[in-house]
């Protein structure tokens, strides 16, 4: 067996995927069944939306009449889903002078 006295080069690729501009992002909102949704995290596979349920109301047995609000459900879409976003924020919010 021959020893090789070099050190071999170690080479290495960083790879980072080139962001898609038609893939969701975090606060876009999108329209799912006729209501707005907005979109509160997105991983490589799955995007995890926030919808608004519609508030319940209704009259007791005592006829006072209550309306409560539902918590919101969220749900899994595909990150690459087609379909229309409504408002992307293409701005960066702005850091806050520190005091």
């Amino acid at each position: 067996m021959e020893h090789i006295t070099e050190q071999a080069e170690l080479v290495g690729l960083v790879w980072q995927p080139a962001p898609l501009p038609f893939r969701l992002h975090v606060n876009d909102l999108i329209q799912v069944d006729g209501r707005l949704c907005r979109v509160i995290r997105v991983s490589e596979c799955a995007a995890v939306v926030l919808m608004n349920r519609p508030p319940r109301e209704f009259n007791t047995r005592f006829d006072k009449h209550v309306r409560f609000q539902p918590s919101p459900v969220t749900f899994r879409i595909s990150a690459n889903t087609e379909t229309e976003i409504l408002n992307r924020n293409l701005h960066k919010p702005k850091k806050r002078k520190q005091r």
